[in-house]
């Protein structure tokens, strides 16, 4: 990413304001400041703010006007407008080594290919909150015998199994995750096997350290980010916020300043 560094963005992260989400979101601050651009000339038809959370391009927040200024900076204190749904930790698997059962592998069978068959995993909506580190849906290629693992790590064919709890029946689940940039096609959706009574799936992928979860598509397209894992204000989570500059009568748009923060250090 190319940007313009003339801008300094203040990022934190705190809990929803709204008494009825406080429990399952987070919401993002913003404090932009320049000394190099004249950013109140309005600020609100020259400068947008843009919020990712989990480099995840499908509920980004765009378009975010100022609410106001105070001297140079221009302040956002937001809550519903900049509020994300917090989600729950990613699952994780390593396969590093295809020939051993490495962390969330069950067993091991060669084929044409190595296959490595996951635990099952089991749905977290209705369970309570659980610390687990994560690196926040991203992956790592990795390889124990590779000098290089970008180029000599092999592909493996990973099972993925997750229980079939009532609530799920008859519901599109997916997996979902950084490793094909959070993408939803055929290749992710989940195949309910009814004699084994689990959402089962497999998927050609190098070795590495992944980390994924599990969502619920609706009939209308839209996605339900939290109906498989659950949705928790202590879910760590990153925060990047892109700011996008338009001088006036300009005809395109630049990054002028680049923020960041994770909801590790969440307030009220």
């Amino acid at each position: 990413m190319i940007y313009e560094d003339k801008t300094a963005v203040g990022v934190s992260v705190k809990r929803s304001r709204n008494i009825e989400f406080i429990e399952q979101k987070q919401r993002v601050e913003l404090i932009i400041t320049s000394n190099n651009i004249q950013l109140n000339n309005p600020p609100t038809q020259t400068v947008k703010a843009v919020i990712i959370q989990n480099n995840n391009l499908n509920n980004v927040i765009t378009n975010i006007k100022p609410q106001y200024t105070l001297g140079n900076q221009l302040i956002y204190r937001y809550d519903s407008e900049t509020s994300f749904w917090a989600g729950n930790e990613f699952l994780f698997f390593e396969n590093k080594d295809v020939r051993a059962a490495n962390t969330g592998i069950q067993f091991i069978d060669l084929k044409d290919l190595y296959h490595n068959y996951l635990y099952t995993n089991i749905p977290r909506a209705k369970m309570p909150y659980t610390y687990n580190p994560d690196i926040n849906g991203n992956y790592l290629i990795t390889n124990v015998d590779a000098d290089d693992a970008s180029i000599e790590a092999d592909y493996v064919w990973m099972h993925f199994s997750l229980r079939g709890d009532d609530f799920l029946i008859n519901k599109n689940v997916h997996i979902y995750g950084n490793f094909n940039n959070y993408a939803i096609d055929d290749s992710t959706r989940m195949i309910f096997d009814e004699v084994n009574n689990r959402f089962i799936n497999t998927m050609l992928l190098k070795q590495g350290f992944y980390n994924y979860k599990y969502i619920v598509v609706n009939d209308d397209g839209t996605v339900d980010d939290g109906a498989v894992s659950g949705d928790f204000w202590q879910t760590e989570n990153n925060y990047k916020v892109l700011v996008y500059y338009r001088d006036l009568g300009a005809r395109y748009d630049k990054i002028i300043g680049l923020g960041e923060a994770s909801s590790v250090n969440i307030t009220n």
